[in-house]
């Protein structure tokens, strides 16, 4: 589909990367990583022909190419069903004129014109045209994407200018999803989206026939959806047909094997190079030294991949030690004009405890982070803890740092007289050296605004640390460190992120937000996803259905017998077992339902499809029938 070779950018007389050669193949989906600033968004951009480069890339005939990019622009005045369906250019122009001939046979009555005929013509053209390009199905398809992405049927018709960036961001990305482009690319597409997104976007990217091309920093998603991993360090690129985790293992072992290959080169030059010594002194042996010397020569050395090591240098420290109660809140409420996000919240939050905040957007999470530090006005009662000093990163870095001044200036005017002279070692530690404290805020790439958020936040005292998505647009090696930092914390921490990778192991309690709504789960992620069934959309629909597990209480376990102990064991392991088995059948009916949308003909054709399909649903609705008994039977043991 498209062979780049010898490519090269620069900027202001510097490669960013430097004669690189790859070829992108149909069924291709390839993670492209890197530290920030190592030019991933600059080889999308050149991918798509929105930037010059030297070098070649050819592209099959006919390609086309969607990409999502970081920064868009929307039409004001379009309704989210609007801007979705701009999608479908030649349809909506089909759609036009079909209405316009339409109209006309309405009204004309010279049947036997020749212009007459010809409308009917026009008509019957246009028509097959427009079954083709799947106009009689795009309306439906636009409104399984955006619900796929988290929108509701009663935003379909709201304007696309009520709606945050980060929303905008899901619409876009919905057209590209909705177009025929053969190849895919996606700058950080799950930077806005919650998991029961990101979960949806996996299982549609995995099902997608075209190329993708995809810069993200979700350890996790780069995993489940990509198959080959690329990546830009230090201007070169390394390519290995292994998604991230897999390439990272992959990585070391030729690493490894180049380390020891150079070793033993180098030991046997040194050998041969003492010979040459050994022997140029002898008038004998002379002929054995030119010999050895031209067998040097000839070599070629071995050369070891370079890493990028430059790393963060991350420590959180807390100020003092609060009292018990960190913060206690009663009939918590918080509308925006006639929308209500929270209602009646009670919640208690005690020292040292570790929480994420999880949900759908819009449901109340970076709202009630506000709240916490008092950025926001709400009705209800909230009192912090004795002691208490909240640090606060705020997930829209863009409005907190002023535009036009230095990185320097930002922390020098955040600084306080005891900590002042210790800026310039601190930014230092953020990757800041050099000139680069010299940068104007408004330069400052997404990571590197992070980057700078987080050095900020440690110029002044805190013992509680709230955090609204601090890994977007940080690198996976920055997210890496900063997840160490926060393990080794000593204080409070609460969480808002959808990536689950980052939070698997650093938090112990989830608040999950739904429905104006906070509900605990005394887990990890890994938990709260497991009662939540969240593996694909189909199944965070139904959730409704497939009720969550009722919480088994240890005291009442005393009071049975041992055969009902043994019994209620023996229900719930069964229980378990199906509701695993329910859980991949609708995974696996789903990848069809996305096969059938996309290519019906093809997969329809394949011997006893229907037959093998039809069983699926069979065996699907056997399985939600043998569940409610038990769990019908198991209700009775509490």
């Amino acid at each position: 589909m498209l062979n780049v070779h010898n490519l090269t950018v620069s900027f202001m007389g510097t490669d960013l990367f430097s004669g690189i050669t790859f070829k992108l193949n149909k069924g291709d989906r390839i993670g492209l990583i890197g530290k920030n600033g190592a030019g991933k968004s600059t080889l999308l951009k050149v991918l798509s022909k929105d930037i010059e480069s030297s070098g070649t890339m050819a592209f099959d005939k006919d390609v086309q190419i969607g990409f999502l990019r970081q920064d868009i622009d929307f039409v004001e005045g379009r309704t989210i069903l609007e801007e979705a369906y701009q999608a479908f250019e030649e349809i909506k122009e089909i759609e036009l004129k079909l209405d316009g001939i339409n109209e006309q046979l309405a009204t004309r009555t010279d049947y036997e014109s020749e212009g007459y005929s010809q409308l009917i013509l026009d008509l019957t053209e246009f028509t097959e045209r427009y079954e083709l390009l799947g106009g009689y199905n795009y309306q439906g398809d636009t409104e399984k994407i955006l619900q796929g992405l988290g929108f509701q049927r009663e935003d379909f018709d709201k304007l696309t200018d009520t709606f945050s960036g980060g929303w905008r961001m899901r619409i876009e990305l919905a057209k590209l999803l909705l177009q025929n482009n053969d190849i895919l690319l996606l700058d950080e597409p799950t930077n806005h989206l919650d998991i029961e997104s990101i979960i949806w976007l996996e299982n549609f990217l995995k099902s997608y026939s075209g190329a993708i091309v995809l810069v993200s920093h979700d350890k996790m998603f780069l995993d489940n959806v990509t198959n080959r991993t690329i990546e830009i360090s230090l201007g070169q690129i390394y390519d290995y047909k292994k998604p991230y985790s897999q390439f990272l293992l992959l990585r070391a072992e030729i690493k490894e094997k180049q380390l020891q290959a150079q070793k033993n080169q180098e030991k046997e030059i040194k050998q041969k190079q003492h010979l040459i010594n050994k022997f140029k002194a002898k008038a004998s042996k002379a002929s054995m030294a030119q010999s050895l010397m031209k067998q040097l020569d000839k070599v070629e050395l071995i050369e070891v991949d370079q890493d990028d090591n430059q790393a963060m240098n991350v420590r959180f420290a807390i100020s003092k030690e609060p009292g018990k109660i960190v913060f206690e809140a009663n009939e918590l409420s918080k509308s925006y004009g006639e929308k209500q996000v929270l209602e009646n919240v009670n919640l208690l939050i005690e020292r040292n405890s570790k929480i994420a905040f999880v949900g759908q957007n819009g449901q109340g999470k970076s709202t009630l982070a506000k709240m916490m530090v008092g950025e926001i006005p709400f009705t209800g009662h909230l009192k912090l803890g004795h002691n208490v000093e909240v640090g606060y990163f705020a997930q829209n870095q863009s409005e907190y740092l002023p535009p036009e001044k230095t990185v320097l200036e930002i922390m020098e005017d955040a600084a306080t007289d005891g900590n002042r002279m210790r800026v310039r070692d601190m930014l230092g530690s953020f990757l800041f050296g050099g000139d680069a404290v010299d940068k104007k805020a408004k330069v400052l790439s997404g990571g590197e605004r992070n980057r700078l958020a987080l050095c900020k936040l440690l110029l002044a005292p805190f013992n509680v640390l709230i955090m609204d998505e601090p890994t977007n647009h940080l690198d996976i090696a920055s997210k890496n460190v900063l997840k160490e930092a926060l393990q080794s914390f000593k204080g409070t921490l609460i969480l808002v992120s959808h990536d689950r990778d980052f939070l698997q192991g650093l938090t112990s309690t989830v608040y999950g937000f739904k429905d104006k709504e906070i509900k605990e789960y005394l887990g990890d992620i890994d938990y709260f996803l497991e009662q939540h069934k969240i593996e694909n959309l189909r199944e965070a629909e139904k959730k409704t259905v497939v009720k969550v597990d009722k919480v088994f209480n240890k005291k009442e376990a005393h009071q049975m017998s041992r055969a009902q102990e043994k019994e209620l064991k023996k229900l719930n392991n069964k229980r378990s077992k199906i509701e695993t088995e329910i859980a991949d059948l609708e995974v696996q009916i789903t990848e069809i339902d996305l096969e059938l949308a996309q290519n019906y003909e093809e997969v329809s054709a394949r011997p006893n499809f229907f037959e093998q399909y039809k069983q699926k649903k069979k065996t699907l609705d056997i399985l939600m029938e043998d569940w409610e008994k038990l769990e019908d039977t198991i209700s009775n043991f509490n």
